[in-house]
This record gives C-alpha cells, sequence and structure tokens, in this order.
C-alpha cells in the first residue's frame, strides 16, 4: 500500500499523525474516521458553536441607562457573532476540496484539507478587516470558529487530550506562519505571493509552476470577488460564495450575487 504521505514535507507528516493518531494515514483504512474531517459541521456542532460564540453578559448592578446601552451593544455583536460562524462554515462546506487536491497534487489528509481552509479563513480575514471596528471584531470570531471546529472534529476521531493539545499547537503555529506570507504575498507581486502558496499550501513540494500560476489566479480572482461584495451584507450575513477553481464563465466573476436575508438579518 502506497502511504499517501509520500512526497510530503515532514512537518505535514507530523501534523497528520498528531493530529489523527494513524487513522488518517492510510487511504484504504476505515470509512468513518476516513472522512470525518472531510463532512459537513454536524448541526448539532454549530449549534454548540453558536451558543458559545453569542453568550454574553451585562455586568450586574449597572444603571438601567447603561443596562440598556449594553444590552443593544451586544445584540449587535451577537449578530456578527452569528454571521463569524457562517462565513467560516462558507469556507468549510462551499469549497471543493477534491477539486484542489487533484488540481495540485495535494495528499487526501487532514493536513491537506486545513491548508485549503485556512487559505479560504485567510481571504475573509483580508476582507473584513477593511469593515473597521465591527469587521476586526468579526474576524476575531472567524478565528474563533475555525479553532473550535478543529477541535470538535479531532473529538469526534477519538484522538486522546494530549495529542490533541500537541495538534493544536502545530496547526496555531502554521496557521499564524501562513496569514503573515499570504498577507505579504497579496500586496506584493505574483511571484511573492506564488512563494507564499508554496510554503504553505504546497508544504514546499509543488514543482509543477503551472500549478503555482493556477492558485496565484486563484487567489487573486478570489479577492478581487469578494472585496466587490458590500460590507455591511457581509456583517449582517457572513454569506459567501466562492468562485470555482476553474472559472467555466471567466466574465461571471464581474456579475456578484445579492445577498438574501430575512427582516432579522438571518
Amino acid at each position: 500500500m502506497v502511504s499517501p504521505h509520500k512526497g510530503v514535507s515532514s512537518e505535514a507528516q507530523h501534523l497528520d499523525c498528531a493530529l489523527t493518531g494513524g487513522l488518517l494515514g492510510e487511504r484504504d483504512g476505515p470509512q468513518t474516521c476516513l472522512f470525518i474531517w472531510r463532512a459537513p459541521i454536524h448541526e448539532a456542532t454549530e449549534q454548540d458553536l453558536a451558543k458559545t460564540l453569542v453568550s454574553c453578559h451585562c455586568r450586574a448592578g449597572a444603571v438601567l441607562p447603561a443596562r440598556i446601552q449594553c444590552r443593544a451593544l451586544h445584540s449587535t455583536q451577537e449578530k456578527i457573532k452569528i454571521a463569524a460562524l457562517r462565513m467560516y462554515t462558507c469556507c468549510v462546506e462551499r469549497i471543493n476540496y477534491d477539486d484542489f487536491f487533484e488540481r495540485c497534487s495535494l495528499p487526501d489528509t487532514l493536513n491537506s484539507w486545513f491548508l485549503v481552509a485556512q487559505l479560504h479563513v485567510w481571504m475573509c480575514l483580508v476582507r473584513m478587516r477593511q469593515e473597521g471596528r465591527e469587521g476586526k471584531y468579526m474576524c476575531r470570531y472567524i478565528v474563533h470558529s475555525m479553532w473550535e471546529d478543529v477541535e470538535q472534529r479531532s473529538k469526534i476521531m477519538g484522538i486522546d487530550a494530549f495529542q490533541r493539545k500537541e495538534s493544536m499547537r502545530v496547526m496555531t503555529e502554521t496557521f499564524y506562519a501562513a496569514i503573515f506570507g499570504f498577507d505579504e504575498g497579496i500586496l506584493s507581486d505574483d511571484c511573492v505571493l506564488a512563494a507564499a502558496l508554496w510554503r504553505n499550501l504546497f508544504n514546499k513540494q509543488c514543482e509543477d509552476p503551472q500549478q503555482l500560476e493556477l492558485m496565484v489566479e486563484y487567489v487573486r480572482k478570489q479577492m478581487q470577488f469578494i472585496d466587490a461584495l458590500d460590507g455591511d451584507d457581509l456583517l449582517l450575513t457572513g454569506e459567501i460564495k466562492w468562485r470555482p477553481l476553474l472559472e467555466e464563465n471567466a466574465q461571471s466573476i464581474l456579475k456578484v450575487p445579492k445577498p438574501t436575508y430575512n427582516d432579522a438579518g438571518l
């Protein structure tokens, strides 16, 4: 049996081993374990995340006007937290991961899933940082939702507490290193962005320049697309419909869909 880790960097192998305890190291292993990380966020998990995100309290003993102001502020914050959870969910459930694995020759592992997911989370962070204080507040809870989801998935896979703590440490280091590299790349030319993708998406294992070119083009067009989305709508709904990796109609990117939501912003 050929290991899916062939051609993957030692850091990636360590991350996969720490996260899976060997369960995801074999493609022909138990399907229940193999595809847990690729499953949509479970309804119960999403509800738990939402409860965690929207839990906030006013200080006891405040005078009535201050309490009313606090309640109004927290109501806005709660909506932003829910929108942040939805935006993270868009990074997980609205991406064709198989397409990325095939086009970029990435191994079908938990580490590859995380690297693709964090790329889209980063693009959301770049967009929402443009929305001032509320946008930065939303960024905080997008990242919070990501770590809550990763931890829940690792628990479902049966990873013990020690391995889970170590894997979260490695993932955190990987994530913030990638954020720094991607930020530098998006503000620079395509060569710098390609280098950031080579390090943080391909794990320094890409030998096909066309794959790098594809991903540079993907990031540029995706950022162009989400930059055109209305900031108030994003703060209210958190909805993002990603462009496909390969465009059937390149002109379609210019047509930004209008979001749909009810009077409560849901």
